[in-house]
């Protein structure tokens, strides 16, 4: 469904988990259910091309999900090129583009040196106290992932990624994943939270957080 473009992988890299890729996935899908939206991190070796990025699903095609997801690089929604097999039983492929990150590293991934500066990591869910979507980030500091701290942001809308505020600081350090759940009996889940939830990392929640317009 997502895969990296190919020759972009940092064969040479000093990261201690991850020599390119994509990963750490979270979709959210739009209230009228026709289009699911993946944010995840990408791990190129190009600089420019590290950080979280966005690809859009039409929610149709949810069953059969290979080649139909969009890009978004460089303001527009970029599909993935088919690739022709060589023999007659060869598999279907695709050659996904690289995206644009919503936040440009500051100091890239698999460069030799051990400190770094990248959001990675997102998790989104809509806020019905706010009346926006948010999004938590991890920001690592080096190559072994630890945490700088961990950034909230926030949008009106999924389908403009440019729509999204520029992360700021709710906590420093903290471990991976952060996210949150809503305490709504019925309603309140990963995906739709109010005021106050439990606020997770790594899965596990001490705390509770709370928003304020």
């Amino acid at each position: 469904m997502l895969e990296a473009p190919p020759e972009s992988a940092a064969c040479a890299s000093s990261n201690r988990y991850v020599l390119g890729g994509v990963g750490d996935v979270t979709a959210m899908l739009t209230p009228d259910r026709t289009d699911l939206f993946l944010f995840f991190s990408h791990y190129s070796k190009v600089p420019s091309e590290q950080g979280v990025v966005v690809a859009r699903l039409a929610w149709a095609d949810r069953d059969a999900p290979g080649g139909q997801a969009t890009i978004w690089r460089t303001g527009a929604w970029l599909p993935a090129r088919h690739v022709a097999g060589t023999g007659v039983d060869s598999p279907v492929t695709w050659e996904y583009p690289a995206g644009t990150p919503l936040v440009p590293v500051s100091q890239p991934w698999h460069d030799g040196n051990e400190t770094a500066d990248a959001f990675w990591g997102p998790s989104v869910h809509w806020n019905q106290y706010l009346e926006r979507y948010v999004m938590l980030l991890n920001r690592a500091r080096d190559e072994s992932f630890n945490n700088e701290g961990i950034y909230v942001s926030y949008a009106r809308t999924l389908d403009d990624p440019r729509a999204w505020s520029v992360p700021r600081k709710i906590m420093n350090g903290g471990g991976w994943y952060p996210q949150v759940a809503g305490l709504e009996p019925m309603t309140g889940t990963d995906k739709q939270a109010a005021q106050r939830a439990r606020f997770l990392v790594t899965g596990r929640s001490d705390h509770y957080i709370e928003f304020q317009r």
